[in-house]
């Protein structure tokens, strides 16, 4: 009979067409399907598992940073090729076409809850947040300007570690950012040190491990070198949760983790205890710096 024949698909449309690309995303965590809207909305927070995705450098400004305070710095600095490394330019020109960035690192000035802030947020999203001569240059002129101006410095980290395409003048960027942070030290100024998914390498090696309070955020991974390749070189079983931010944390080398919603509240407690009250005018909380 002709209703027992078999329904042909093509009358419900075609799949990829009919839902738009990227609009939701399997939780890698508890596998709940999610919303863009939502997790953007949950500051990209899996609402069930509270899974953290990464957060772009605008959205994690914008979480952190008083409204209508930020001052951007040195955005017009862009990457050169000194080696000649073949194809450089144009990855880096397709990391900033794909970005809108100009290199792995914003920086700028801003405050919270009225304490003034030197903030470097570092994007994964460009060349995997590799430290070149260009991020280094940034994030030191970010620490320099915190220290003449009495700032407090808060550096958000998310590294694959030094940039390979620029050889030594990559891992230069190691000395001269941890030299102006011993400048901000002696100056009695705070330095807070976040670190998220994944932090390596010789951002690990240099600033991100320097902060007079280190923070991080749940199940992040922290290291230096990748756990295949000490496994290979040592021969030796690692310890579950290696490289976690709770197994550092256990081990003394994060002070605290934070879940990113608590994230701009826990920063501000310690601004309280390590910076001069600010001064209120008109309502608003400003700081006066001398």
């Amino acid at each position: 009979m002709s209703f027992f024949k078999k329904l042909s698909l093509k009358g419900f449309g075609e799949k990829k067409k009919d839902m738009p690309e990227g609009q939701w995303q399997k939780c890698p965590a508890c596998e709940t399907m999610l919303h863009e809207i939502d997790l953007s909305e949950n500051l990209r927070v899996c609402p069930k598992c509270g899974h953290h995705y990464p957060l772009d450098s605008e959205e994690r400004i914008n979480s952190l940073i008083d409204e209508g305070t930020w001052q951007p710095m040195d955005s017009h600095l862009r990457t050169a090729n000194p080696l000649g490394f073949k194809a450089y330019k144009e990855k880096v020109e397709a990391s900033a076409k794909k970005t809108g960035l100009n290199e792995a690192v914003t920086t700028g000035r801003g405050s919270m809850e009225g304490y003034p802030v030197s903030l470097g947020v570092m994007d994964f999203r460009f060349q995997g947040a590799s430290m070149g001569s260009v991020v280094g240059e940034k994030l030191t002129r970010a620490i320099e300007a915190a220290t003449a101006e009495r700032r407090a410095c808060i550096i958000v980290s998310a590294s694959g570690g030094a940039r390979m395409h620029e050889g030594i003048l990559s891992l230069m960027q190691m000395a001269k950012t941890s030299g102006a942070l011993a400048m901000h030290h002696e100056a009695g100024l705070p330095f807070i040190s976040v670190l998220t998914h994944p932090t390596f390498g010789g951002t690990t090696a240099s600033f991100a491990t320097l902060g007079d309070i280190i923070l991080a955020e749940p199940k992040c991974i922290i290291g230096f070198a990748g756990p295949v390749v000490i496994r290979e070189t040592t021969h030796q079983k690692l310890p579950p949760g290696f490289q976690t931010a709770e197994f550092m944390m256990s081990h003394g080398l994060v002070d605290r983790i934070v879940k990113r919603h608590d994230l701009r509240g826990e920063i501000v407690q310690f601004l309280r205890y390590f910076m001069p009250a600010p001064t209120v005018i008109e309502g608003r909380a400003a700081t006066v710096i001398a």
